[in-house]
């Protein structure tokens, strides 16, 4: 017990350093305290779902946000990986995105998932076969993305509601 007191109070002071140095923890939307004004956007973006749809000449990803779009990075990878724990996720596909926005949650202050999309989905559209919700921790939400074919893909965000896109062109040859 004696360790876990100590342990406390060095958190507790180095959370009091960190926050006169005005470096802050992402406070969940709704969190008392969180920064923001009444009424406005949460002060982390809410990750409430993902969907997708095929054009005529590539596939669209969309993630859906409550409060504004966060900073996002898509990049490749070999394997997508659940988030704490490292399994493998079971998409079918040879290549992948991993999206991750932050500061970000898919859950609420009290802990309960505001995520309403597919925690994995197998997708049978051109070039998109598969989304999976691959973390929600620390103020990071993570969205993988699976393709049978290398992604040749563009991103933005739109706004009301927000939303950020990922545009993936169909294989060369594809017919819709």
């Amino acid at each position: 017990m004696r360790h876990r007191h100590l342990f406390t109070a060095a958190a507790a002071g180095a959370a009091g350093v960190l926050l006169a140095a005005g470096i802050g923890a992402t406070v969940p939307a709704g969190a008392a305290g969180a920064p923001g004004r009444s009424g406005s956007a949460p002060a982390t973006a809410l990750v409430v779902g993902a969907r997708w749809g095929g054009h005529a000449t590539f596939d669209r990803l969309v993630i859906d946000v409550r409060g504004a779009v966060p900073s996002v990075t898509v990049r490749r990878v070999s394997a997508l990986y659940q988030d704490g724990s490292g399994r493998k996720v079971p998409l079918a596909g040879k290549y992948f995105l991993e999206i991750r926005l932050s500061p970000a949650a898919a859950h609420d202050d009290a802990g309960r998932s505001v995520y309403r999309g597919p925690r994995t989905a197998g997708v049978s559209l051109p070039a998109l076969k598969g989304v999976a919700l691959t973390g929600d921790f620390e103020g990071v939400v993570t969205v993988g993305a699976a393709f049978d074919t290398e992604p040749v893909h563009r991103t933005f965000r739109l706004r009301s509601p927000e939303r950020f896109v990922v545009d993936v062109a169909h294989p060369v040859g594809c017919r819709p």
